[in-house]
């Protein structure tokens, strides 16, 4: 058996408390509403705040998740810009007739009647957060 000294005792009581806290955290969903748009689509809404941004009266924050082979309505219309950030996995995003690859951290903007939509060709789950900037 190794002998445990202070300094590991800390080190190990520290990874269990991080380790519990996240687990705790990642179970916590406050005020979050969820909708599917379409088949393999999850759209998870975390709700509104007043901005502080010049030109925008709100913002709010979503998850779309999407199922390996799911893909969200063709030729969609945004309502207002908006922020996206690949979150996990990878989407390929048509915007406005281009198509790009867009893989985890990827981030890009939306503006106010940008048509885009998304698929997931891959075989792992795919999350995209969107923040919209509401004027």
């Amino acid at each position: 058996m190794q002998k445990v000294n202070r300094r590991s005792a800390v080190a190990l009581g520290l990874a269990a408390a991080s380790a519990a806290g996240l687990r705790h955290a990642i179970a916590q969903t406050p005020g979050a509403t969820e909708t599917s748009p379409s088949p393999g689509v999850v759209v998870r809404s975390y709700g509104e705040e007043r901005s502080l941004i010049p030109g925008f009266k709100a913002v709010t924050l979503r998850d779309v998740i999407l199922q390996p082979g799911a893909k969200t309505q063709e030729g969609t219309e945004m309502m207002n810009a908006m922020i996206c950030h690949i979150a996990e996995g990878e989407l390929r995003v048509v915007q406005d007739g281009k198509t790009m690859t867009a893989k985890k951290n990827y981030v890009w903007t939306c503006n106010t009647g940008t048509k885009e939509h998304v698929v997931n060709d891959s075989n792992a789950v795919a999350i995209m957060r969107i923040t919209d900037l509401k004027t």
